[in-house]
């Protein structure tokens, strides 16, 4: 076998590894996340949630809540509230298209302006408090692949050249795992 399909089977071999360990870590983490109270507060936590609009293998439901609530002042019971109504205003009606992403920007658009309406709050500060989590979801992430990959490097299960090509893949959405 060419060195050139070595390479492309061990990054492939890598990046599908890598897939399969985040799914099923997520589905770990699914089953034991706690139920969110009205007084949890803003996590700090890798787990954190990594998806506003939907739970299951994706992380903690409520933690988009408890931080918006932190991030606009509004008590987390209201905004958990007001973000159930609007996912149940806006549950899509077919399933979506294999291999079809939603639109996040645009998602996240249309639940500040629900979010300001419901909570009395200006859109721009919801839409400011939503970039600022997402963001900090992604950098989150970023770091947990990171901490993994260096470690498989480490261990010697990739070479740094595979787990370079894994985080490419990841930024460029290629893969999931964190560059939504």
């Amino acid at each position: 076998m060419s060195r050139t399909k070595r390479i492309t089977l061990g990054i492939t071999a890598g990046a599908l590894a890598l897939g399969a360990g985040l799914g099923v870590s997520g589905m770990a983490s699914a089953a034991t996340t706690p139920t969110p109270s009205a007084t949890s507060s803003t996590s700090t936590d890798s787990s954190a949630s990594t998806d506003g609009f939907r739970g299951g293998h994706r992380g903690d439901r409520g933690q988009i809540a408890a931080d918006l609530a932190t991030k606009l002042g509004v008590d987390q019971a209201k905004v958990t509230e007001a973000i159930q109504a609007f996912r149940e205003a806006n549950k899509p009606t077919t399933a979506p298209t294999e291999g079809a992403r939603p639109d996040r920007t645009a998602q996240d658009a249309d639940m500040a302006k629900a979010l300001a309406s419901s909570l009395g709050v200006e859109e721009s500060k919801v839409t400011a408090a939503l970039t600022e989590i997402r963001t900090a979801e992604k950098a989150e992430r970023a770091a947990a692949l990171k901490t993994r990959l260096d470690t498989a490097v480490k261990d010697g299960t990739l070479t740094q050249t595979e787990a370079d090509a894994v985080t490419k893949a990841v930024e460029k959405g290629v893969i999931g795992g964190g560059g939504h």
